[in-house]
């Protein structure tokens, strides 16, 4: 049986988690992205569709605060960051995954997702003696009992103790997803999550990232090039091409415009309506 996303009622009085604004990125004579505004409220499952080369990682690199963008702003919880350092944006609570794998190939599955609790560490150069001696025992058990939560979630104790490049792609996308959660991060950016990954394991992705919304209560942003599993578990969607916003929608609504069909879907291709729904990974 399909699962079809539904927004809480609540978000219609909610202010904006993040508020992306009038946002253009330039290369040189490139512009990678055009005059982009959205917003995305808490506990929203948003995602970003769209061609190849249409500014998707553009606009989450914008995000994160990998690129800087040429002209607008990027508004955090209340809080400009536009110009705020990725390091500042993970700590004030954005965690995010990559369309390419960004795993430390020689270190344990454990030690991996260890890594995405250090901007939550206490200790510093100033306090650190006096730290150790007072509670530093302590909180490495709080950060450890975090970590195994993380990976008890996600189905990877039967390799914690495995080295990360070792492993399938699938269980180090898994990983990489694991460490992003252990920020316990108020924003989650999920870039291509399940790209490369075979129909079982999308299925499984699929239903972790639902997971992480409705039950861990994560906003996420998702940029995925799987239609069947973006309309299905999105609760709202955001249509790029060649750098400027198509559409902003529901799914269903999303699907229905015709620019949509011409410019990501192809005119070739069958209208997905109600009478035929977008294929599910998470049908039954």
């Amino acid at each position: 049986m399909s699962t079809t996303a539904v927004v809480p009622q609540a978000h219609a009085d909610v202010r904006a988690l993040l508020s992306v604004e009038n946002i253009s990125l330039r290369f040189g004579g490139l512009k990678a992205l055009s005059d982009v505004s959205f917003h995305v409220k808490p506990g929203e499952l948003f995602s970003i569709i769209g061609p190849n080369g249409a500014g998707k990682t553009s606009m989450l690199n914008c995000i994160s605060g990998r690129y800087t963008p040429t002209e607008g702003r990027v508004v955090f919880d209340g809080r400009d960051v536009t110009k705020v350092k990725p390091n500042r944006r993970a700590a004030a609570g954005i965690g995010r995954t990559f369309q390419n794998l960004a795993l430390f190939g020689h270190m344990s599955v454990l030690d991996n997702i260890m890594v995405g609790r250090h901007h939550l560490l206490k200790n510093n150069l100033f306090t650190g003696a006096l730290y150790w001696i007072g509670g530093a025992q302590k909180e490495e058990l709080e950060h450890r009992r975090k970590v195994e939560e993380v990976i008890d979630f996600l189905d990877i104790q039967h390799v914690r103790k495995a080295t990360a490049g070792t492993l399938s792609y699938g269980l180090r996308k898994r990983v990489e997803l694991a460490r992003a959660v252990a920020l316990e991060p108020k924003l989650i950016l999920l870039d291509e999550p399940m790209a490369g990954m075979n129909l079982e394991e999308k299925e499984d992705m699929a239903r972790y990232i639902v997971d992480l919304n409705e039950e861990w209560g994560m906003t996420i942003i998702m940029i995925e090039h799987d239609m069947g599993v973006v309309m299905d578990i999105s609760h709202r969607v955001m249509v790029l091409d060649f750098g400027k916003k198509l559409v902003e929608g529901l799914p269903s609504e999303v699907l229905a415009d015709p620019h949509v069909r011409k410019a990501y879907l192809g005119e070739e291709d069958t209208l997905l309506t109600e009478d035929e729904p977008a294929p599910s990974v998470l049908s039954a």
